[in-house]
């Protein structure tokens, strides 16, 4: 380890200044610290061996005396310069996957696993302060500091991308494994006192309630030392990030029987594909959970433009539970995305994210917002603010808060620019009531340009198709008045890990994509629709299997092959038969001489 704790720190020093790069001995190192420190024998190894394990310190044998050792100081520069040129000590995704395995084998089903998110972003900020200060103290030396000035200079916030010290680094909190759960709590309030932006993230977990169960103690004493076995200083972002996704995947099973909803990352890829954000533009997810809309919008562009362009990208997200904020915070900061804003607070009641004393409108909507919510009757939704302005086709019915959803992303979208990717469940688009009211509006003010059915089971909590709507407050001239619908009910392949559950591939995504960018009709896929259609025909009703349905695949059959088959089947039927009539003739023979 490259920083060393205050009271090994002043011993080097004083080390240091007592023999600078020439050899010692044990009876000389003991002296000086029994003289300025007050040192025993016994503590004296304890302190060359710590040092010797950081790297601050060289032995070899005495070659008068095998039994005795030789010690040299190495300089705190030329540690620094070893380290920052070690480049094989990065993690691999591999690597990485691995670590989180062990971790989430550890707690299982026993432990929400928010506990190894935390601790995972806990030791990358920990990990990442102490590389930037390396490099500051390098640069400070450099430029003629000496190197108490260098020390005190590298800790500057400046250089940091949050305010911590040695106090608040991992390996201080690890060093005393029987107060781990008060040392990680105080810790992470005070990391929250210095850096505000974090309270959300360190005050939703509580480590002294977790380990209230003994059993829990041992759990996260495991945890930590798992994540102690590796530094994550030197992990590039997007390794991190995917990392960071595995685990929240891993988990998604388990947390959608607790009602938790996770958007696959086929499902997002298809819509960022769709709505195509640009360099510049904004990007807005009303019910963003753990971040995937808006990260996934970032790395769209990072990939086409580079990561100059897509840190131009505006992000924004409001989401109502603090956890899931907390969540997607760090998920954000894994993948070193910093363009992002997240606020908490109920999107359909209190839209947080304001321009001029009004709900912000961006370029971008796009979302995955709960299906089917219920809890917003009418005289609900007209307690929230500004419900008139974006509700102004009127309320659905409490049991169903999908056309408030709706309503609400085409009214933060900017009247010229603004596009509009929404999953939601298939059946807002054929119910009747007061949703087909909404819908009608909808409709009739031109707004949807594409609908996709997706295919079953490729959601961790419904086994339910689900659809995208895609909708366009300024759609081209050539797609006026008209809806394409895309039935992609049978663009799947068997999910890689889970049995019983369907995935997007990619041949699938690009499929989709590109029949939505060709808006034509092709059969059994496809189909442009007008909307006067929609309205006489089939009285809005906009299920996707009214307009086109998948073609039947029907097998070709060789007659006389299939009839050769079966003849050859036949004869081999009539073989075995006499063969087993052979058998059963000689076991009666051989039975009745038995007899006799």
């Amino acid at each position: 380890m490259l920083i060393l704790p205050k009271w090994l720190q002043k011993r080097y020093d004083a080390l240091l200044e007592m023999f600078g790069e020439s050899e010692f001995r044990f009876n000389d190192a003991a002296e000086l610290l029994s003289q300025k420190f007050s040192e025993e024998l016994s503590h004296v190894n304890v302190i060359l061996s710590e040092l010797r394990k950081a790297g601050y310190l060289e032995v070899k044998f005495d070659p008068t005396d095998a039994r005795k050792k030789i010690y040299k100081l190495v300089s705190t520069k030329e540690i620094i310069s070893k380290n920052l040129k070690v480049e094989d000590k990065k993690l691999s995704r591999g690597d990485l996957e691995s670590i989180l395995k062990s971790a989430a084998d550890i707690i299982r089903t026993r432990v929400d696993y928010t506990f190894i998110l935390v601790l995972l972003f806990y030791k990358r900020i920990c990990d990442k302060w102490k590389y930037e200060y390396e490099i500051a103290y390098q640069e400070a030396i450099e430029d003629g500091f000496s190197e108490e000035e260098a020390r005190v200079e590298a800790k500057n916030s400046v250089y940091h991308d949050f305010d911590l010290n040695e106090e608040l680094l991992w390996e201080n909190i690890r060093k005393d494994p029987a107060r781990l759960p008060e040392n990680l709590s105080k810790t992470m309030r005070k990391i929250a006192e210095k850096n505000p932006e974090l309270k959300d993230i360190f005050e939703n977990i509580d480590f002294l309630q977790f380990t209230t169960n003994t059993e829990n103690i041992e759990i996260l004493r495991q945890l930590v030392e798992i994540f102690s076995s590796k530094s994550l200083k030197n992990v590039p972002p997007d390794v991190l990030g995917d990392a960071y996704e595995w685990l929240i995947r891993y988990f998604a099973p388990q947390k959608a029987k607790e009602g938790e909803v996770y958007t696959p990352k086929e499902i997002i890829k298809l819509m960022v594909e769709i709505v195509d954000p640009k360099p510049g533009e904004s990007v807005y997810d009303p019910a963003c959970g753990s971040g995937g809309m808006l990260i996934n919008s970032y790395k769209h562009i990072e990939e086409k433009n580079g990561r100059d362009a897509a840190d131009k990208l505006l992000l924004f997200g409001q989401e109502y539970n603090s956890k899931t904020l907390a969540l997607a915070k760090m998920n954000l900061y894994i993948h070193d995305i910093r363009n992002g804003h997240l606020f908490l607070g109920d999107t359909l009641l209190y839209p947080k994210i304001k321009d001029g004393g009004k709900p912000k409108k961006f370029d971008i909507v796009i979302a995955n917002p709960p299906w089917n919510q219920d809890g917003y009757p009418e005289e609900v939704v007209k307690k929230g603010e500004f419900y008139k302005e974006r509700f102004p086709f009127g309320f659905a019915n409490k049991q169903s808060a999908d056309w408030l959803w709706i309503q609400h992303m085409i009214y933060s979208s900017k009247e010229d620019t603004g596009r509009i990717g929404i999953v939601i469940d298939n059946g807002c688009l054929f119910r009747g009531g007061k949703e087909k009211y909404i819908r009608s509006k909808v409709v009739d003010n031109d707004l949807i340009e594409a609908l996709i059915l997706l295919p079953e089971k490729l959601f961790y909590n419904t086994g339910a198709p689900g659809a995208i709507i895609i909708l366009n407050r300024n759609k081209p001239d050539s797609r006026k008045g008209k809806i394409l619908f895309i039935n992609a009910s049978n663009e799947y392949e068997q999910h890689p890990d889970i049995r019983k559950l369907n995935h997007l591939s990619e041949k699938n995504i690009e499929k989709i994509v590109q029949a939505y960018r060709e808006f034509k009709d092709t059969e059994g896929f496809s189909r442009v629709v007008g909307i006067d259609e929609i309205k006489k025909d089939n009285d809005y009703n906009l299920n996707v299997t009214l307009y086109v349905f998948p073609e039947e695949k029907t097998e070709e059959i060789d007659i006389t092959k299939e009839w050769m088959e079966l003849k050859n089947l036949e004869n081999e039927i009539a073989e075995n038969e006499k063969k087993i009539e052979n058998y059963l003739s000689e076991l009666g023979l051989y039975i009745l001489n038995n007899r006799n």
